[in-house]
């Protein structure tokens, strides 16, 4: 283990990968030096032609540097650029370049080994300061670490730390034997407004309540269900939610427990704009959503249109160019959409299915389409319903994109499973659905829950819990 002085100036060296996952990198790392070794610039020049979302990056990092260097000289340049932050000290950007550079332990060429060569090159230029490899390449980090060269993941644009799990959007608080808000200390007043049930609390509101979360007295048979609308440190307003167990329903489709009945609040409610649904595989996202669409679509006529789409992202090996036209290439990976669709139409008194029948056709190819993220730049989407399936394969920059079409009378709905990214370079912590979570939690337009009780059979609950 290599120690770090932390008195001590520090120069991070960037591999291109770091820029490539997040272009605003340069800016991350406080009053220290950021180094680009020649190393990094060539592949950066390398990865900048094409149409693919490596090449829109790449440019736009080279943009940057070229806006840090565009009015400084020669003696700027080798003195370290001024990076100016919007918020705290400024920082300063140094460009390397060895024309007689040596590899460590005669290693083959190759980036990765220059790069190695031209950080241990700065070690032994710099010994008043810690110069630190910042790489996302786990080989590297290894090499690194095998050569004593002090390493570091880029860890900056984490939503969460990995000793934490992503929020549930859920305050259970189980009820023993006194009132709910005895228990925690808070005064209450109910008040009623048209059709709506305001609660208005006051006293130490716990700290970790947040705008758009569930709070109930029980995680399944709960007696009180409402939403967090309002929150001050010694205020809170909460409304109670529709119970969508008996009675009232979102297309013919109840809820089964506390945390079901606030999805089909969220996806129901006006006032939510944006609405993030985690849970593990068959635990009814997409099912719910839809049945919400549908009924918001085709029945209270609020939305015009149904979007559904999802990241193209296989398990396992690529099957190759698929013909057909936008929808025929997206239909293989569809095949959730198709089940929860025909579940839903199924008619409930024979059994039979009327997703063959030409007028139900006709009425969903009316209103329900496939669209493939890729084609969805500069859209703007109004008066639709838009459903983005497995949102943990997406990166923040590829989820903004998408959430940025929202036009008029537009309602997002994001479904994902942090725990089955199939991307390399993204994880639970850095992947899309973290950052909105982590980023919406606190705007009132904005709800988020994670679902627990699995929905499709004992051997699917066995699967999810054993292996």
């Amino acid at each position: 283990m290599v120690r770090i002085d932390k008195k001590a100036t520090r120069l991070y060296v960037l591999d291109t990968n770091v820029l490539i996952h997040d272009p605003s990198a340069l800016y991350q790392f406080e009053e220290h030096e950021v180094v680009i070794p020649m190393t990094v610039l060539e592949e950066l020049d390398k990865h900048k032609n094409g149409i693919r979302e490596i090449a829109r990056t790449a440019r736009q990092v080279s943009r940057t540097l070229s806006d840090l260097t565009a009015n400084v000289d020669i003696d700027q340049i080798r003195q370290g650029i001024p990076i100016t932050r919007v918020s705290g000290p400024d920082g300063r950007l140094r460009l390397l370049c060895y024309s007689d550079l040596t590899l460590p332990d005669n290693l083959e060429d190759s980036p990765d080994n220059r790069l190695l060569g031209e950080t241990c090159r700065l070690r032994q230029e710099r010994p008043d300061a810690s110069v630190i490899l910042v790489t996302k390449d786990i080989n590297l980090r290894v090499k690194a670490a095998a050569l004593g060269v002090p390493v570091e993941d880029y860890l900056t644009d984490r939503a969460f730390d990995d000793s934490d799990a992503m929020t549930d959007g859920v305050a259970v608080y189980e009820d023993a034997g006194r009132g709910l808000w005895d228990a925690m200390a808070l005064d209450v007043k109910v008040e009623r407004d048209h059709d709506r049930v305001i609660y208005r609390l006051s006293g130490e509101i716990p700290q970790h309540w947040h705008l758009g979360m569930l709070v109930s007295d029980a995680d399944s048979e709960a007696s009180f269900e409402a939403i967090v609308r309002e929150l001050a440190p010694h205020q809170a307003t909460l409304e109670l939610l529709t119970n969508y167990r008996h009675g009232a329903s979102v297309w013919g489709v109840h809820a089964h427990d506390s945390r079901q009945n606030f999805t089909l609040n969220l996806l129901m409610d006006d006032a939510v704009d944006l609405v993030t649904v985690a849970g593990s595989a068959g635990t009814g996202k997409t099912f719910m959503t839809l049945a919400a669409a549908f009924q918001q679509t085709l029945d209270t006529k609020r939305f015009e249109r149904v979007v559904f789409t999802r990241a193209p992202i296989s398990m396992s090996e690529d099957i190759g160019f698929l013909p057909g036209t936008e929808e025929e290439k997206m239909s293989p990976w569809m095949g959730a959409f198709h089940d929860n669709m025909d579940n839903l139409l199924r008619d409930e008194h024979d059994g039979s299915s009327t997703w063959n029948q030409d007028a139900t056709r006709q009425l969903l190819g009316s209103r329900v389409q496939i669209r493939a993220p890729g084609f969805m730049r500069g859209r703007t989407l109004n008066d639709t319903f838009l459903i983005i399936d497995e949102a943990q394969n997406f990166t923040p920059k590829q989820l903004k994109s998408l959430i940025t079409r929202a036009g008029r009378n537009t309602k997002i709905v994001c479904l994902g499973n942090v725990g089955q990214i199939d991307t390399p370079y993204l994880t639970a912590n850095t992947c899309g659905m973290a950052a909105v979570v982590q980023n919406f939690k606190n705007w009132p337009h904005a709800g988020h829950v994670t679902l627990k009780s699995v929905e499709r059979s004992r051997l699917a609950l066995a699967g999810e819990e054993l292996l």
